[in-house]
């Protein structure tokens, strides 16, 4: 079980609540024509958002030098799965970094003006720039 979290193009979103939730349950079967894994095909906004997360929670797919380093710093619980789509990132972190996650996330989602989702919140929060 992960904490997950997801940023969004607002443009691309819909705005009322019952629409937004039909939307993420398209986003999130992952149909797109490409692999989740290249930030290429988000939009310019979510890849500088992405650019700047990745700082401090790096992809998990890292080189295992990398991973050991890491490990050996006990940072290891940083590393975080992404699904990187068109119009979406969804961020899967470990639960030992989630109010940390959700503080970054939220405020680089301000930063960089993209919509965020707190999927794993209880009232499913959305926020728009």
């Amino acid at each position: 079980m992960s904490y997950d979290l997801m940023v969004f193009d607002p443009a691309k979103a819909p705005v009322d609540k019952a629409s937004f939730m039909r939307w993420y349950g398209e986003q999130t079967k992952w149909a797109e024509d490409h692999s989740y894994s290249d930030i290429k095909v988000s939009s310019e906004q979510l890849q500088c958002f992405y650019e700047e997360l990745i700082l401090t929670f790096p992809s998990m797919n890292v080189d295992d030098d990398v991973f050991e380093a890491m490990e050996e710093a006990g940072t290891d619980n940083r590393l975080t799965e992404y699904s990187l789509g068109k119009e979406v990132i969804y961020a899967a972190f470990a639960w030992s970094v989630a109010e940390e996650a959700y503080k970054m996330m939220s405020e680089l989602a301000r930063k960089h003006k993209v919509g965020f989702f707190d999927v794993s919140g209880s009232d499913g929060e959305i926020i728009r720039p």
